[in-house]
Formats: C-alpha cells, sequence, structure tokens
C-alpha cells in the first residue's frame, strides 16, 4: 500500500518558511512530530521515519521539519534564534497542519529543548497537547553547569562567535576536519558522534550556529518540569559530552512518572547510534499503556549495552 508523503511550507507569524516533511494520513489516529537539534536537519531522524511508517503505515501520521535557520528551512534575524521561539514555531506547524487528537513530540538535543519550552506556554498557547513525550539526550537547562556546555560560560565565547561570522566558509570546512581529529582523541569512543556533528557543523550557516548559542546559556524549564502530564521516556547516553547524562537523569526524576533508558556505551546522536531505542521509546509513548513496562521491554531492544531506569 502506497504512503502519501508531503513536502510543505509553513509559514510564520514573522515570515520565516519552515520545510516540512508531512508523511501518512491526514486523519490518522495518531500523530508523532520530530523536533531535531542544532546544527542538523530533519534528515536525522531517517531511521525513526523508516520504523513507524512500516510499523504504522496508514494509521499515523509522522511530521518532521527544518527548524529556523536549519536545513531547507529559511534564514531568520539572530535575535530570533532563541528556544522559545521554536516552541512558537511548532505551535504555528501544528496548527497550520491541523494537527489534532492524539500527538507524540519526539525531540532530540535543542529539539528536546523546545519541546519543554512548549509545554510551559500557557494552555492557550498550545494548539494541542500531547498525550506522550520522549526525549533524547537534552535538559531543561543549566547547559553551562558541565561538559562541553561549559564553554558556553567562558568569557570572550560571545567576541569568538562574532568573529566566526567572518570567516569564510571555505576555512570553516577545512578546520571541521582538524578539530574533529582532536576531539575524537580526547574521546575516542565519540569518532562517530563527533565526525557527525562536524560534518553538520560545516554545512550550516555560521549565523545559525552562532546565533543560537546564547539561547542554550539562558535556556531553563526546570520550574514546569512537574506539570507535564504527558506520557515521558527520557533516553542518554553516558558518553555524550555535549549534553552529559546529569541532565537527563534531572528530567527523568522531575517528570511525574517518567520512564527513563540510559544507554552506557552511547553518546549524543541517539536518533542515529541508538536507533532501536529510541524506535521502542516512540512505540511506548504513542502506546495506550505509554511507558508502562518500558524496562522490561529493554531487555529485547538490540543495542551493545544499555541499562533501565524506570
Amino acid at each position: 500500500m502506497k504512503l502519501v508523503v508531503r513536502e510543505a511550507a509553513v509559514t510564520t507569524g514573522d515570515g520565516v518558511q519552515l520545510a516540512v516533511h508531512d508523511y501518512g494520513p491526514l486523519a490518522a489516529d495518531h500523530t508523532v512530530i520530530l523536533l531535531h537539534g542544532l546544527c542538523v536537519s530533519d534528515a536525522v531522524w531517517s531511521h525513526q521515519i523508516d520504523y513507524l511508517l512500516r510499523r504504522d503505515g496508514n494509521s499515523s501520521r509522522v511530521i518532521s521539519y527544518d527548524h529556523r535557520g536549519h536545513g531547507r528551512s529559511g534564514h531568520a534575524p539572530a535575535e530570533t534564534y532563541r528556544i522559545d521561539q521554536l516552541a512558537s514555531d511548532l505551535a504555528e506547524v501544528l496548527t497550520a497542519l491541523k494537527v489534532g487528537g492524539p500527538l507524540t513530540l519526539v525531540g532530540h538535543s535543542m529539539g528536546g529543548m523546545a519541546a519543554l519550552a512548549y509545554l510551559a506556554r500557557p494552555s492557550a498557547d498550545r494548539p494541542v497537547d500531547p498525550q506522550g513525550l520522549v526525549l533524547a539526550a537534552t535538559t531543561a537547562g543549566k547547559l553551562t553547569h558541565q561538559g562541553l556546555g561549559r564553554l558556553l560560560a567562558t568569557p570572550g565565547t560571545g567576541a569568538l562567535l562574532r568573529l566566526a561570522n567572518h570567516i569564510p566558509k571555505q576555512a570553516l570546512n577545512l578546520l571541521a576536519g582538524p578539530v574533529c581529529s582532536t576531539l575524537s582523541r580526547a574521546w575516542p569512543e565519540q569518532r562517530t558522534m563527533l565526525t557527525a556533528v562536524a560534518g553538520a557543523a560545516a554545512s550550516t550557516p555560521i549565523p545559525t550556529a552562532a546565533g543560537f548559542l546564547p539561547t542554550l546559556r539562558s535556556y531553563d524549564q526546570h520550574r514546569t518540569l512537574g506539570d507535564i502530564r504527558a506520557k515521558t521516556v527520557v533516553i542518554s547516553g553516558a558518553t555524550d559530552p555535549l549534553i552529559p547524562a546529569a541532565h537527563s537523569h534531572e528530567l527523568a526524576r522531575a517528570i511525574p512518572r517518567a520512564a527513563h533508558l540510559h544507554l552506557p556505551h552511547a553518546g549524543h546522536m541517539l536518533p542515529r547510534e541508538a536507533p532501536q531505542v529510541v524506535n521502542e521509546a516512540v512505540r511506548r509513548a504513542m502506546s495506550p499503556e505509554g511507558a508502562k513496562g518500558l524496562t522490561a521491554c529493554c531487555r529485547d531492544i538490540p543495542v551493545r549495552s544499555r541499562r533501565c531506569v524506570s
């Protein structure tokens, strides 16, 4: 049976065009929205999209899109590169595509932050409340306290980023390889992830990459975690140098009845590094029983190593 795939452009209130992939029937039993992280695009979700379309076919609708300034979406003024703006963009996508009924939000890294910011909006500003939520390698804030995020608090970082805006793109592409190589020696277990990040950074406009960094410094949604009612699955990688697993442990403790999948040998790019785990987390968040029983089912997820916490 042939699946329906639509490409669309959603124009936000401030005139930015967001490039959208919309799969499956418009009147589906369930809709899944996939939110990617900084310096990548919705292509990071290819494994999850393939899985959902194979599994649910004509009963689920899957929507992925590129955040402003990323991928095929339009650029925007630097002052709009904020997490709360991404939450507003999500609300506009939901409205423009007439999404209703059961909804699951899946966010990786900055995409997870956007999902949390959306849930923190007043109810009148949330077109749809999700019944399921998957948070992969993400945080509710305090990024400058640990991991590579501490670099955001280093004096002079802002000036360095402004300087990067004037470096020719070809020079940045040449620098990506040596920088990745150096970081890989520091974190040899993260070679695959760092290579992917370096490649993504080389293909992302510097104003986009630099523009979002101030909002990462100030972002904090800890106060609203206890109000989340969606069935939530949190996933973390123990070797993640970008958003250390302590952030996920904090999310799992603060969000009511959240389940937590912790992968001892995974890093930051979980949709690519551990697609089966992310797929299973999405399935559980979508299911009527939610995350109940996730600890038991985790034993059957085919990854090198994993630990289940609930």
